[in-house]
């Protein structure tokens, strides 16, 4: 078994605009470093063994913060838990983005269905799972996934079948996720910890 905590990266001024990030690499601003430190403090609590990140700067220098602080070594990139590749509507306003297409679950020319941001999501959690469950049978292994918001919401629809009330909005920049993966499974523990 392994521990999954999914962390969402920190505030960019993009997500302080409400503009649509997607795949363009926007860094953190020092309200987002800020939410790195405090996820961090609220990882504390448990031991964690490692860390990735998606390579994008959000999530990577977020990542660097969380494992600068809990002493672990720098995070390992993991393409496939990247933002979802907004097409089009990368770089819009939400109010925009909305207005144009309807909603996120909208057929966006150049955009990635949040469908397939789940199946690429789930499967490199399975990955990093199985890699997990090599290094450390049979005790179990925890690690820290910084990851992006719409990746998170497509894991969590996943899990749950899409049963699972949305939490607000938005998920809180730094926001933490707590899963446990065993071989083809994935059950959520916590959702929303800060």
């Amino acid at each position: 078994m392994t521990l999954i905590t999914l962390v969402r990266h920190g505030q960019t001024d993009w997500n302080l605009a409400r503009r649509i990030q997607g795949t363009t690499d926007i860094p953190l601003n020092e309200t987002g470093r800020s939410d790195a430190r405090s996820a961090a403090a609220a990882l504390a609590e448990r031991p964690h063994h490692r860390i990735y990140a998606s390579p994008l700067a959000r999530a990577r220098e977020t990542a660097e913060i969380i494992a600068a602080s809990l002493g672990l070594e720098p995070p390992a990139l993991v393409d496939d838990v990247r933002e979802r590749e907004f097409g089009e509507g990368e770089g819009m306003f939400v109010a925009d983005y909305i207005s144009t297409y309807g909603d996120w679950h909208a057929v966006v020319p150049g955009a990635e269905t949040l469908e397939e941001v789940g199946v690429r999501a789930m499967a490199a959690l399975h990955r990093i799972a199985r890699d997990s469950r090599r290094r450390s049978a049979p005790l179990a292994e925890s690690v820290i996934v910084v990851t992006h918001g719409g990746v998170i919401r497509s894991v969590i629809d996943h899990v749950s079948g899409g049963t699972l009330p949305r939490v607000g909005d938005v998920l809180a920049n730094g926001s933490v996720h707590r899963f446990e993966a065993a071989p083809d499974s994935l059950r959520m523990l916590d959702v929303a910890v800060v």
